[in-house]
This record gives structure tokens, sequence and C-alpha cells, in this order.
């Protein structure tokens, strides 16, 4: 197998790589007193392929990211994350993994077949394989219990998501939906 650019290789991720830049971001998230707040953004995508990844005997495809998100009118972002996507054509294994400057790790993955425009990945606190850990802080304040995303590619120059990051909040009953689309 080799390192060409090609859905073949890359599966649906293929339609992701590149640089995406976006000012329609709506972030439904926990606010500066635990309520709800609700921040229009734009943000800057980068999805660079770095080719194979041999794991013994699984073959990944891979490609870096970086993503940076500006609360409309500040200059200043208020989110930002590092990671990769990866596709693992043999078992239809698509995956992100991410770190967050906040103190939380993600390994999120689903299945997906080679030609989707529309694919799914999620992540669960405790699972062994699709996994969230988090500082010592955010465990016991803000603990993320699952991630999942959904993407969808529109054409050649659109694609959407929307993330729903589960959080149980300290003193509350009710799972915190903070949301990003």
């Amino acid at each position: 197998m080799s390192d060409e650019l090609s859905v073949e290789n890359y599966g649906p991720l293929f339609h992701l790589i590149g640089t995406w830049e976006g000012v329609k971001g709506d972030d439904i998230a926990p606010g500066d007193d635990r309520g709800t707040e609700n921040n229009k953004y734009k943000e800057r995508l980068v999805l660079t392929p770095i080719g194979m990844v041999n794991n013994h005997e699984q073959t990944l495809f891979a490609l870096r990211y970086s993503t940076m998100a500006w609360r409309l009118g500040v200059d200043n972002p208020f989110h930002e994350e590092v990671g990769y996507w990866l596709w693992d054509g043999k078992t239809s294994q698509i995956m992100k993994s991410f770190i967050v400057p906040r103190g939380i790790a993600v390994l999120a993955g689903g299945t997906a077949n080679l030609n989707d425009k529309n694919f799914s990945m999620a992540a669960d606190l405790g699972s062994p394989t699709y996994g969230i850990c988090s500082n010592q802080f955010l465990d016991v304040e803000f603990k993320t219990v699952r991630f999942e995303l959904k993407v969808a590619i529109i054409d050649q120059n659109t694609f959407s998501y929307e993330s729903d990051t589960q959080i149980k909040m300290k003193d509350r009953d009710q799972i915190f939906h903070h949301t990003d689309k």
C-alpha cells in the first residue's frame, strides 16, 4: 500500500484534507457562572495528510489536524485542539484523537464505509478503546462522560459537523450537553 493521496487510502477522510475556515459556528457551553452560554464563533481547521502509519499488522492513514475558534468580534481564541484523524480501511474504523489544552484527551471512533460522506464517532468515559481522560479538576467539576461527533461532507468545498460533549457537572443531576456545530 502506498502513501498515495486517494479515497482508497484515506477513506472518508480524503474529502476533509485541506484548510477550512467558517464563520457560522454555534457553541452551547457552561458559562463562567456554571449556567449556559451560547457563543457564535468562527473557526479555522487544518487537516494535513501524513501518510501511512503502521501498527504491525494494522495499517492506518492519518491526517494531522489543528483547530482554533474565536468568538465573533474577539481577537483571542476561546478554543483550540490538536490531534489526528485516522482511517483503518481494513476494519472500516474512523477515528479522531485530540487534546484540548484545558487538560482533556479523547480518542473517538466509529465505523464508516470507504466512500461515506456522512459518518460519526463516539468516545465514552472508562472505555479501554474509544475513551476520554481528564485532569483531576475536570474529573470532579466537569466530568466528560461521552463525546459524539457527526460529520457531513456536502461537496468539495463544504462540510459540517455537530459535536456533543456530555458533561456531568458537580452539584447537578442532569447531564450538560456542550454542543458545537
